[in-house]
């Protein structure tokens, strides 16, 4: 048996003995096992999803992404950070170091800022390896050894169908949204741009709901609730770090990337 699996199955059995923690709780699985489990699926999902293919558009996300991760308390991984060709507004991480970021999103916010309090919560997500306990305690370490080390095929398009039907979001409990939202504003604010972005993205997105929104905005919603409850507690995220001159809002850079977009469809 490969030393992968064997570990897998070792962890399981000491998993037994733990009655005080849950697999949500608690992540098994090593630095090397998630960053296969994202590889394998990051395949499916971008043989499911049409990436965008404008050279410029991308290379501008990622090096947004990797300023922020520079700045993160992650940086034992390679990050992949892609541009997914739809209107809808989105973006998600998946275990092992990926993030995909939705044209839609792009497309709404209204500033530098807006979009990377965005792309620094989920890089939050991965830093905290928030995908993998989810991924771990729903479907448990046997069948996650199984499909890392390309064994179960079917299992692997099942489990990254089941995520692109939620819209390729995973249902994070509050206590993860809270601490990603921590991870992204402090990324932001290392990196030099301003941390408020995340609110103020927030404030935009609750006043669009309240007008009536569009069926993006409301999926947007359905796991990544603006609450008041969060905008509030941002805030005070960013009211406890020390006062830093020259934060970046917004950059002519990005106005023109946005300019690249086409237009998002009537209703997204």
């Amino acid at each position: 048996m490969p030393k992968f699996a064997i570990k897998i199955a070792v962890t399981f059995v000491v998993l037994a003995g733990m009655q005080c923690a849950t697999l949500s709780q608690v992540n098994l699985l090593s630095t090397q096992e998630e960053v296969e489990l994202g590889r394998q699926f990051s395949q499916e999902i971008e043989a499911e999803l049409t990436m965008y293919d404008d050279p410029v558009v991308n290379a501008y996300i990622d090096s947004l992404g990797q300023l922020l991760v520079a700045h993160s308390e992650r940086t034992d991984i390679e990050y992949h950070i892609k541009v997914v060709d739809t209107d809808e507004v989105n973006a998600f991480a998946i275990p092992g170091g990926w993030l995909y970021v939705n044209r839609g999103l792009i497309s709404v916010a209204e500033s530098e800022s807006e979009l990377t309090a965005v792309m620094g919560h989920e890089i939050g997500h991965i830093v905290g390896r928030h995908s993998a306990r989810q991924i771990s305690g729903q479907y448990g370490l046997s069948i996650i050894a199984q499909v890392a080390l390309g064994q179960d095929p079917g299992m692997l398009r099942q489990m990254v169908t089941g995520l692109l039907a939620q819209g390729a979001m995973m249902k994070y409990s509050r206590d993860m949204e809270r601490e990603a939202d921590r991870y992204g504003i402090e990324e932001n604010y290392r990196a030099g741009i301003d941390p408020s972005g995340m609110q103020e993205f927030f404030k935009k997105l609750r006043a669009l709901e309240g007008g009536g929104g569009t069926s993006d905005i409301e999926k947007f919603f359905s796991t990544h609730p603006p609450t008041q409850e969060r905008i509030d507690d941002s805030a005070r995220m960013v009211a406890s770090l020390p006062k830093k001159p020259n934060l970046t809002v917004d950059t002519p850079r990005f106005q023109q990337i946005k300019n690249r977009l086409p237009a998002r469809a009537s209703g997204s």
